[in-house]
């Protein structure tokens, strides 16, 4: 490549130099670069900032011609040079040059790392979820014909052979998505911060993913000081304690640990945020940072809280039983 680079350039400088920008790019793609990486690559190669934007997928990255990150927030200026990301799509990466048309070059930077970047946001930040009302409700429906759920799939652009997995958003229609799953993605994409998400599965099997994604959604909290706790549950990271979601009913009486967790929470404003920093973090300096108190505060909290409760919550078994209250807590209002 570099050869019919040289070449290239003796006959002419602009082939010559998208040659080396497709190598280059080719380069980091069987690297597997990042988003920044391959932002940074546009940026140095044109001279100019460049920039990715995906409003949808809620990603914004600037990278100055010297290869210096600094993101903005201001809107790309549509005489800027640039290139979707599909066809059609509002995402697009942008080269920051207003004083001149765009070269060759520019439009081959573009085209290549406009595509290694799609290919990056679809493996780690997964492809728009599915909307379609009607077929989701089929790919998912466990009593559904296969073969009305493989048309289902296939209409909604999924792979039969392929994987996907469910959302269950708590105020939303159930969603189908491909690809890696991130939290900001998710509250972006279905309006609420409560989403429990199923695991990857055979598309054949979204339904079991659907049953877990909806179990995992019970586990999920408003992420409040009254209402601690993920706004965002995976199922495939809960293990064995997706079991209590079959001991706990929703709407049943809550256990007595859960009723005297109330009782504390309405008297004291504080306590049930700082007992979810005590259990979700890994010590008490991390939890006290956690809650932006000082250590000797958080002491003073949890004295407080114990005698509240009426169990030590210093200890593992007493951590443990506090985790345990919490969960439950989810679990009883959902």
């Amino acid at each position: 490549m570099k050869e019919l680079a040289g070449r290239l350039t003796a006959l002419d400088p602009d082939a010559g130099a998208a040659v080396r920008v497709i190598a280059y790019f080719d380069r980091l793609s069987e690297s597997r670069a990042g988003l920044e990486a391959l932002v940074r690559g546009a940026a140095v190669l044109a001279g100019v900032p460049a920039r990715l934007v995906d409003a949808e997928r809620r990603v914004r990255v600037r990278v100055e011609s010297d290869g210096t990150r600094r993101d903005s927030g201001d809107p790309p200026d549509p005489g800027w040079p640039s290139a979707a990301l599909v066809p059609g799509g509002a995402a697009a990466l942008w080269l920051e040059r207003a004083e001149a048309a765009p070269s060759v070059v520019d439009a081959v930077i573009l085209e290549r790392a406009a595509g290694a970047v799609r290919l990056v946001l679809d493996r780690t930040r997964g492809r728009a979820p599915v909307e379609d009302p009607a077929l989701v409700e089929t790919v998912l429906d466990a009593g559904a014909p296969e073969a009305a759920r493989v048309h289902a799939a296939r209409g909604l652009g999924l792979d039969p052979g392929g994987t996907a997995r469910a959302l269950a958003p708590l105020d939303g229609r159930p969603l189908v998505m491909t690809g890696r799953v991130d939290a900001e993605t998710l509250t972006g994409r279905t309006g609420t911060g409560r989403v429990g998400v199923g695991p990857e599965v055979p598309v054949l099997d979204l339904p079991s993913s659907w049953a877990q994604a909806r179990t995992a959604l019970r586990f999920t909290a408003e992420g409040t000081a009254q209402d601690p706790g993920p706004r965002v549950v995976h199922a495939d990271e809960l293990g064995g304690v997706a079991l209590l979601a079959d001991l706990v009913a929703p709407g049943a009486e809550a256990p007595p640990d859960v009723r005297a967790l109330e009782a504390a929470g309405a008297s004291t404003p504080w306590l049930l945020a700082t007992l979810d920093a005590v259990v979700s973090t890994a010590s008490l300096r991390a939890a006290a940072a956690e809650i932006n108190v000082h250590h000797s505060t958080l002491q003073d909290r949890l004295s407080h809280a114990e005698h509240l409760l009426g169990w030590p919550l210093r200890t593992p078994q007493g951590r443990l039983r506090l985790q345990l209250a919490l969960t439950m807590r989810h679990l009883t209002r959902s």
